[in-house]
């Protein structure tokens, strides 16, 4: 009898769906989350761009493998390279969970694990108390990482750093927002698609 097949599910892919009800051009969101859903290639925008040279940046000054003294984000990298010194980087972890009767393999890479934490860094030119309270992100994380006790984001414009942490109490189970996803792809006869294109390897 050959195993049965698992689906692959990433906090970016409910990410984008989830966009869909925020962004204010909800049409090119909706655009955007069926490319995630396909797994066509998407440009990246400045924003994330930033977001990635800003953690490499970090990981480097982790490292002492380059000076960033002299850099424009030079103060943010500082204050968060402090934060996560001596942690575990840009660690993979998956699980398998069975929700709605669909049988899934939830995976994700953590910026950082350390003394129990999990620490997630962002770049942001623009930052408001309580910005990433409804983001899977750390739902998802704290379901792939059992052993951790809170989730924590780092988030820095360059020159200051916020902190925005969520303990396992106060976050809801990521298999709430799976099963109105899964509810979602059905209602929208977008289910087929999911299944096609996120194989489990």
């Amino acid at each position: 009898m050959c195993p049965r097949t698992r689906y692959l599910l990433t906090q970016s892919l409910l990410q984008a769906w989830l966009w869909q009800y925020r962004a204010a051009d909800t049409e090119r969101a909706h655009q955007d989350f069926l490319r995630v859903l396909r797994r066509e290639p998407t440009e990246r925008s400045k924003a994330m761009q930033d977001g990635i040279d800003f953690e490499d940046l970090v990981t480097a000054e982790c490292a002492s493998t380059s000076s960033t003294d002299k850099h424009k984000w030079a103060a943010g990298i500082e204050q968060v390279a402090q934060v996560v010194q001596g942690g575990a980087m840009q660690v993979p972890l998956s699980c398998r969970r069975q929700v709605s009767g669909v049988p899934l393999l939830l995976y994700g890479r953590l910026d950082v694990l350390k003394a129990g934490e999990i620490y997630d860094i962002k770049f942001s030119h623009r930052y408001r108390s309580g910005k990433y309270l409804d983001s899977p992100q750390h739902p998802m994380y704290l379901a792939l990482c059992p052993e951790a006790a809170g989730f924590t984001y780092l988030v820095s414009d360059g020159h200051d750093l916020y902190q925005e942490r969520y303990t396992r109490q106060d976050t809801p189970p990521i298999e709430e927002t799976i099963v109105d996803f899964l509810h979602y792809l059905d209602h929208s006869q977008l289910s087929e698609i999911y299944f096609k294109n996120w194989r489990a390897r």
